[in-house]
């Protein structure tokens, strides 16, 4: 059935009314779900119509979260349907009607009653609309963005021309970038996340240069914007001198206001600023009207890198945050204006310092803190502000104006993907599988034509980190996001916008009682207290508790017996050291972790999981896995390498599980790490064709022709870990023929048998492989000679527990995309030559446990790209012969250097 776009009260209530009959067909309730669904989808958009400052309304705001909990009431009895009708469907004929007969006629009963209490509460939220909300708020009417522009303009007069400090070198650079020889139109773009300053320094530039330019003109580009519109400001700004404004110029379409526009700019160079770009067709749009003239200069100011795109990298700046010497500097200016030197006091130092450090170096932040601070200087007022910093930036009107900008303009799903980055502890670096593993897990992102949920939610990732509202920590070997973090006034603006929309609450100790019995998703992350045992919070989808929740079993059993909707709980680093078997009524549950914590064995009732997507038990005590746990067979993710306080030797660095029998059941398997080789794993292996990471230890020679043939077949493999019985065993790889295009990760443990080099997995794997890493290889006296020719797209090269001539070499040519080399453990080598020109890519140069090394490598001082260097565990000498050489000094360009 079609609904109005307007979602009238009437016409919800005549959907509603042709629903709302006695389902005597359980095969009825299914389309019950799709018109609500369809009524909610409705409100949803509704809500993405609303104005920016209409949003920020506290009578707004407790609209959406109603309309939030009706959509989660209805999440929750569409799951409770699934996972019973499924059960039902699955019954025998005996059991459905005579044995559980009763229990199924109550089930269905209570799913019925729901969906009409959710059709009441639709009727209300929609009945409240009316009475609430004013029409003019519903409309994405453009005049609306004015509000936008106001934010602007009154943020950017926060930082002041005498508080620009730690921007010399960026306001250097955008000047001689206007100056440049180049004689044609140029375009410069300034990136960075919202409250870095672009706008600042971009105005304090303008101001200072725009007299040098025949023409000029500074426009705020609107969110909602028109190209007519947009000339239209553009000809009534530019202009040395201010020229009246063509007659007619409302009537005049888009041709006739870029003629309009090239005629005021005919032989005049000019400088234009169009400052908080959001798409780049604002500037492909409008710019043919902007003549190409000697030395004419276009700035871009943006929080988004696609944008930034536009210009090319040499004529790109992008902002980061202030380092801390500058942070403190700007802050005492602004605290301290009435002190002679804006020197602080000696009693504010110290307190000062930590407010300094949790505005982590964001200009907006330093600037508001400092100036409510600034009128009272009191040790005791300055303690309290510390206290709840975050709380105070992010009600502050500044703060949550700049940054509301970019969560607001954020679809649906990212919203709830933005929210969901803040259940994480401050500065926590997030990994990438693992938050496309919990998104998909939760259902924020879903399939679509040719691209499957684990895409969509890297796509996902990625455009949150191009929006600057996530930081990238590091990249793989692949130069793809491997972990980010939130940074922590934007992490504070998720916390309060997740709490007032309903969707999570990220408490700290002492908290947990003032928690909303509805809430969905929970972070009890450093949680220690388990004194609060009867808290029931029916709703809860989610548990984030990364180093919390003690060894106690109390709270963990409180949560699991009063949440049986529970969708993921994670305890990654906890000192949980048990699983309560009630584990197995959480018939919702799709992603459960317990990596680095001190459980020993899971219950069986664990196969009662039906929906389990990922299980994560890497680095725990768990020495082998339940046997049902073959019946989950929604399970993609099983996790499972073993650590070992008490092992003796180096070799088996992880330990796997054994193979469970009937593995092959499982066969949505994506990533399967680590299990042990066993005579059947390969048969076992065939029927898995979806996975992408294997790892397998324990390995034989004997195992070798069936193992690696049925790897070399699976057609998505990307990443392949291989580990010996021990040192002694030599493996043979002739086997190993991998067709598939995406393996670029191999990591062996273990002796190669003889002409093993000569094989396909190095002589065509080649071009393919960007990360290597060999332990206990015997490739003779120079293995990276032996390998260089083979890999020459290597990012990341890892050689231990070798034996080599003395001295290793580095030619020129070897490894020319290199970003990590790794060398450790090798008994056998005195030196290290790098020839001139080789590792022109450089990064990162790990040397370490190399007991004869006692000389400095020679060439070193010429990796320019280097931005780490470790040279831990070497000779005894090596630290002299360092100093005499005065190569601390020469290595004076690399940021991290450990000796």
């Amino acid at each position: 059935m079609k609904i109005d776009s307007g979602l009238g009260y009437e016409t919800a209530k005549a959907i509603i009314s042709k629903l709302s009959y006695n389902v005597t067909n359980l095969k009825e309730l299914p389309v019950k779900f799709e018109e609500i669904k369809k009524i909610l989808k409705m409100l949803s958009n509704v809500i993405r119509q609303i104005g920016m400052v209409s949003l920020m309304d506290e009578v707004v705001k407790s609209w959406i979260g109603e309309v939030r909990s009706v959509a989660y009431h209805v999440e929750d009895t569409v799951d409770k349907y699934s996972y019973h009708i499924l059960q039902y469907q699955e019954e025998g004929p005996l059991e459905k009607f005579f044995t559980k007969r009763t229990h199924y006629v109550k089930v269905f009963s209570e799913i019925v009653d729901d969906v009409a209490k959710v059709e009441r509460e639709i009727l209300l939220v929609i009945e409240m609309k009316g009475r609430w909300l004013q029409p003019s708020q519903l409309v994405a009417d453009p005049l609306i963005e004015m509000e936008r522009q106001w934010f602007q303009y009154n943020c950017l007069e926060v930082v002041k021309y005498e508080d620009l400090v730690g921007i010399a070198d960026n306001m250097i650079f955008l000047t001689g970038l206007l100056y440049s020889e180049e004689q044609e139109t140029t375009v410069i773009t300034v990136s960075g996340m919202g409250g870095l300053g672009k706008s600042t320094l971009v105005s304090n530039v303008y101001e200072r240069e725009k007299i040098n330019f025949h023409a000029h003109a500074w426009i705020v580009v609107s969110q909602i914007y028109t190209v007519d519109a947009l000339l239209r400001t553009l000809i009534s700004k530019i202009g040395y001198i201010e020229q009246p404004l063509p007659v007619g110029i409302e009537k005049m379409d888009v041709h006739d206001l870029k003629n309009e526009i090239k005629q005021r700019l005919q032989n005049r160079k000019y400088l234009i600023v169009l400052d908080d770009v959001w798409f780049q067709d604002v500037y492909f749009q409008i710019h043919d009207a902007l003549q190409d003239f000697q030395g004419s200069r276009i700035i871009i100011t943006t929080r988004k890198d696609h944008v930034a795109g536009i210009s090319s990298p040499a004529k790109h700046l992008e902002l980061q945050p202030l380092s801390h010497p500058d942070a403190f500097d700007l802050f005492c200016r602004r605290a301290f204006y009435q002190t002679k030197g804006n020197m602080c006091p000696n009693e504010l130092e110290t307190i000062a310092t930590y407010i300094v450090g949790m505005c982590h170096g964001l200009p907006l932040a330093i600037v508001t803190i400092a100036s409510m601070l600034s009128s009272k200087l009191q040790l005791d007022f300055w303690n309290q502000t510390y206290n709840q910093i975050g709380r105070v930036l992010s009600n502050n009107d500044h703060v949550r104006a700049i940054l509301n900008l970019s969560f607001y303009d954020l679809s649906e799903d990212l919203r709830c993907c933005f929210m969901y980055c803040s259940l994480f502890p401050e500065d926590y670096p997030m990994s990438r599988d693992g938050l496309v593993w919990l998104w998909v897990s939760e259902g924020l992102v879903v399939s679509r034509k040719n691209h499957t949920p684990e895409m969509i939610a890297e796509g996902n990732l990625m455009e949150l980190i191009h929006r600057n509202m996530l930081e990238v920590v590091e990249n793989d070997e692949l130069g793809r996001v491997k972990t980010c973090k939130m940074h922590a006034i934007v992490r504070e603006l998720a916390i309060s916008v997740a709490e007032v929309e309903r969707f999570a609450s990220a408490n700290e100790y002492g908290t947990l009682m003032e928690v909303d019995k509805d809430v969905r998703h929970l972070s009890l992350c450093e949680w220690k207290d388990d004194s609060v045992l009867e808290i029931e919070l029916p709703h809860l989808r989610t548990v984030v508790s990364i180093g919390g929740i003690s060894s106690s079993p109390g709270l963990l059993s409180s949560i699991l017996s009063r949440s049986s909707y529970l969708a993921v709980l994670e305890l990654q680093d906890s000192e949980v050291s048990e699983v309560p078997t009630l584990i197995g009524h959480l018939f919702n549950l799709r992603y459960f972790g317990l990596r680095r914590t001190k459980v020993k064995s899971l219950p069986d009732s664990i196969q009662n999981l039906s929906n389990l997507y990922t299980l994560d038990i890497k680095q725990t005590k768990i020495e082998k896995l339940p046997r049902g746990v073959v019946k989950l067979k929604k399970l993609c993710h099983l996790l499972a390498d073993r650590s070992d306080e008490e092992m003796q030797t180096e070799f088996p660095y992880f330990i796997g599980v054994p193979t469970p029998e009937k593995l092959s059941n499982l066969d949505e398997l994506q990533t399967l790490e680590t299990v042990k080789s066993s005579n059947g794993l390969a048969e076992q292996l065939k029927k898995l064709m979806q996975l992408r990471s294997v790892s397998i230890e324990n390995i034989r020679a004997a195992d070798c022709a069936n193992l690696f043939a049925t790897l070399s077949d699976m057609p998505l493999l990307s990443r392949l870990i291989l580990s010996a019985r021990d040192e002694n065993e030599a493996l043979c790889f002739e086997d190993l023929k991998p067709r598939s295009a995406d393996l670029h990760r191999l990591i062996i443990r273990g002796q190669l048998a003889k002409g093993t080099l000569n094989c396909p997995i190095f002589l065509h794997l080649g071009t393919r492989l960007k990360y290597l890493a060999l332990s206990w290889c015997d490739l003779g006296e120079n293995p990276l000679k032996m390998l260089a020719p083979s890999l020459l797209n290597l990012a990341y090269l890892e050689l231990s527990n070798m034996h080599t001539a003395n001295t290793m070499v580095i030619s020129e040519d070897d490894f020319p995309n290199l970003k990590t080399l790794v060398l450790k453990h090798m008994p056998d080598v005195k030196g290290l030559s790098i020839i001139d020109g080789a590792l022109p890519g450089i990064e990162s140069l790990y040397i370490t446990s190399l007991p004869k090394m006692d000389m400095v490598p020679r060439g070193i001082e010429a990796l320019h790209s280097l931005k780490k260097l470790w040279l831990l565990d070497l000779h005894k000498n090596f630290i002299s012969k360092w100093i005499s050489y005065g190569m601390q000094q020469k290595m004076l360009h690399v940021p991290e250097v450990r000796i």
